[in-house]
């Protein structure tokens, strides 16, 4: 490969490749920009070459072994994180093997760098005591806690991920008889979600208590008007969460996130019946597959089953007062 044609790649994969040819969101064309950031700065740092200088030789699967676990010994990285690093370098080798085939052996190289076993993680969820509680916490008549409430019972009620609860705009609800809110994710796809009359209700009069009147603005704004971030959103959780606990100290003792009221969505579902498929739309998951961890998570669901199947096969628990007798009679006289 011409050393002079990396510059040129990695420019046209993100400036063309990957938000007009793949139509990658812009929360994966920022994760991959950040991989590439942090691995120029590792090649930098630890192989003193500068940015201008790296040509298609630098990149050995060595080096991108070595740069995954800078990155866990300095950044603090978890295995998933450093797994979707990965996968971001994975991606532009893939694409440059079939824009310069005279370098498919280096690029099949680097593909052959291993992805970290990551270990399972229980899902973290509210069963519906704990859900129940934290929603009755804000005071309505305040507007900041208006909008907390607005904001948690909307994440917990639509099953959306905090980044698209970050982006939702007034014009995204849709009041009347059937009230929805319109989504929009991973894949850059939208999904359309019911949401039940009562948290219909808290938004709407969030919204006219708290002045969004703008259709197209930021739905929950911080106290200068700007958009929540992800760690403004926890906060809000955590103070909340506090605040249950000084109230219930028996409850809260997972560790509760923004995910954790997608997925206290999710098994709620699951514990109320709903099919596995309906779930995956409704959280907007590619395979039932992705779906199926709340399965194998939830506790309630997994004794339903091993109850309803020991009961199909008959099998009785106890033996009767006569059918001891006659068993120990066969003993004696066989025995």
């Amino acid at each position: 490969m011409k050393t002079d044609h990396f510059a040129y790649h990695l420019t046209k994969y993100f400036a063309d490749y990957l938000p007009n040819q793949l139509a990658a969101s812009k929360n994966t064309i920022h994760s991959y920009r950040d991989t590439f950031v942090q691995l120029f700065e590792f090649y930098k740092e630890k192989q003193h070459i500068s940015p201008e200088k790296l040509n298609y030789a630098c990149f050995t699967a060595p080096r991108i072994e070595e740069f995954l676990t800078w990155l866990e010994e300095t950044r603090k990285i978890s295995a998933s994180t450093r797994n979707q690093r990965l996968a971001a370098i994975h991606a532009f080798f893939k694409y440059l093997q079939y824009r310069d085939p005279a370098g498919f052996d280096q690029c099949a190289e680097v593909l052959s760098v291993p992805f970290k076993k990551v270990p399972s993680m229980p899902v973290n969820y509210m069963d519906m005591e704990e859900t129940t509680l934290l929603f009755s916490l804000p005071d309505q008549s305040d507007p900041a806690q208006l909008r907390d409430l607005a904001m948690m019972t909307l994440l917990y009620e639509s099953g959306a991920r905090v980044q698209e609860l970050i982006d939702l705009q007034p014009a995204s609800l849709r009041f009347g008889s059937t009230c929805q809110v319109e989504l929009h994710g991973k894949g850059d796809k939208t999904r359309l979600v019911p949401i039940n009359t009562k948290v219909a209700a808290i938004v709407k009069n969030y919204m006219k208590q708290c002045n969004r009147p703008d259709p197209h603005g930021p739905l929950f704004v911080n106290r200068r008007g700007e958009k929540l971030t992800r760690a403004g959103i926890q906060y809000i959780i955590d103070k909340y969460i506090t605040i249950a606990k000084t109230r219930r100290p028996d409850l809260f003792q997972r560790k509760i996130t923004n995910h954790s009221f997608r997925h206290s969505k999710a098994m709620h579902l699951l514990e109320a019946g709903v099919n596995l498929v309906y779930i995956r739309d409704f959280l907007g998951h590619t395979s039932v597959i992705t779906t199926e961890v709340y399965a194998r998570s939830n506790p309630k669901t997994k004794e339903a089953q091993l109850q309803r199947n020991s009961a199909a096969l008959g099998v009785k628990l106890k033996y009767s007062k006569a059918e001891k007798e006659d068993l120990l009679s066969w003993l004696k006289t066989q025995l």
